[in-house]
């Protein structure tokens, strides 16, 4: 009898806190106006931007080496002792510009002794035909034999002949005492000097006596995927001038601004890339030889593209998306197409409109459905109070 009494209170008072525990939920439920709010019941702030209508850059990356229009090794085009050199060790010169002078005494000396046998040889051709003037007279006055005129006339051939040989050798001789002075091919750069002045130099020596490279206008040879091939071509095959921008190894700086010139005939099929060359005016000489750079071409500029900043485009498990703000600041999540990118903006192909409103910080906060508070905005509550005042 007792334990029953005791079973009765414990369903009563079960019930009573029950009963107590629905009131106290029933009391404290949040207004209809809070649902939506973020936890702890608080709207979260974010940063907004508008999606916007214009024109969007389409720019390929790569990688490419600075590479000079020409590298020349001046090597001597005669033997001889490298009596003078006329260059300091990484000055700039001109083409035509004195580089340094072998020996031409050799030379000089070789010349006189070509214009004095010219002298004696052109006499002996013009006493020659002399003679054969006379033999042919005489040959009319069937004074001498026709056998003997033949002779002679093949005499004056042959001095002529030997006329015509010294001319080439005097040639020969002004031609290698203007090789005795080396002067520099093209204009560029001169490197470090190979050999110093009073060495036996040889048309022969592999290293030469210096190299120039021609720093303006310099090159730089990039590779781009073959996939990206088929933009290229289709603007060069329109006349477009394709603009190329060179940056640091870090791809931060910018070095130099230039053009395409030329692409390779062929595709590597080992790395599935092909060669371009751009040329850069290189005025300040922010391109050296043999450096390592990033480049980026401007294939096309796309008119009327629909875009939003890079930062409001976010990635999730069914692929790109937005949170898009409607007129209350309600969040809906919606699904994206993106296209290219430029700085710090992307094209979207579908999933957007211009004038639609998109979450670019404070993404981590949201959910869809949730209210959100754009930075910037007046609450609601503060519009009104301020509009009755008036």
């Amino acid at each position: 009898m007792v334990n029953g009494r005791l079973r009765l209170g414990a369903w009563v008072l079960g019930g009573v806190a029950v009963v107590g525990l629905l009131g106290w939920v029933i009391l404290h439920r949040p207004p209809a106006a809070d649902i939506g709010r973020g936890r702890g019941g608080m709207v979260p702030s974010v940063v907004a931007a508008p999606v916007t209508k214009g024109e969007l850059p389409v720019t390929v990356r790569g990688l490419g080496t600075v590479t000079p229009l020409s590298r020349i090794t001046v090597r001597p085009q005669l033997s001889g002792q490298l009596v003078e050199v006329g260059f300091q060790e990484g000055q700039t010169v001109k083409q035509g510009d004195f580089l340094a002078q072998i020996d031409p005494r050799p030379y000089e000396l070789s010349l006189s002794q070509y214009q004095g046998q010219l002298q004696r040889d052109q006499a002996l051709l013009k006493n020659a035909k002399l003679d054969l003037e006379r033999y042919r007279v005489l040959v009319q006055q069937d004074s001498i034999a026709r056998q003997q005129l033949t002779a002679q006339e093949a005499l004056v051939q042959q001095y002529e002949g030997t006329v015509a040989s010294d001319m080439a050798q005097i040639n020969t001789a002004r031609l290698n005492l203007t090789y005795a002075r080396i002067t520099a091919p093209v204009s560029g750069r001169v490197g470090l000097r190979v050999v110093d002045p009073g060495n036996y130099v040889t048309t022969g020596d592999a290293n030469g006596i210096v190299t120039i490279t021609q720093m303006q206008p310099m090159s730089i040879i990039f590779t781009l995927p073959e996939d990206q091939l088929p933009a290229v071509r289709v603007q060069l095959r329109q006349g477009a001038t394709l603009a190329v921008t060179a940056y640091d190894r870090a791809g931060k700086a910018k070095l130099a601004e230039g053009r395409l010139t030329t692409l390779d005939n062929a595709i590597d099929t080992s790395t599935g890339t092909v060669k371009l060359r751009a040329s850069f005016d290189n005025g300040d000489e922010a391109l050296f030889p043999n450096q390592f750079v990033n480049v980026e071409m401007r294939v096309e500029t796309r008119a009327d593209a629909t875009l939003i900043p890079s930062a409001a485009l976010l990635q999730g498990a069914k692929g790109p998306f937005v949170y898009v703000l409607d007129g209350e600041n309600k969040v809906s999540v919606r699904p994206v197409t993106p296209g290219a990118a430029f700085g710090q903006q992307v094209a979207i192909t579908a999933g957007l409109e211009p004038g639609e409103k998109v979450v670019t910080d404070g993404t981590d906060k949201l959910r869809d459905g949730m209210v959100a508070k754009v930075a910037g905005d007046r609450p609601t509550g503060q519009d009104k109070a301020q509009g009755a005042g008036k």
